[in-house]
């Protein structure tokens, strides 16, 4: 079994670089960096990034 992850951008994200993260999901951790990979990465629990993707939502349709 391969532990390498998959990383992904967000679909808002433009192939022009700047400021952009990466997440990489897990079942038991979701992995986000920054798109430079430049310092440490974070990981939380899958309920953590639903919570915090559900406030996004939230807040964009505001």
């Amino acid at each position: 079994m391969s532990t390498a992850l998959h990383w992904f951008k967000s679909s808002y994200s433009s192939n022009e670089g700047g400021n952009c993260i990466e997440v990489a999901t897990q079942p038991s951790a979701v992995h986000i960096r920054d798109s430079k990979n430049i310092g440490p990465n974070l990981t939380v629990e899958p309920g953590t990034w639903a919570a915090f993707l559900g406030l996004a939502r939230r807040d964009e349709r505001m």
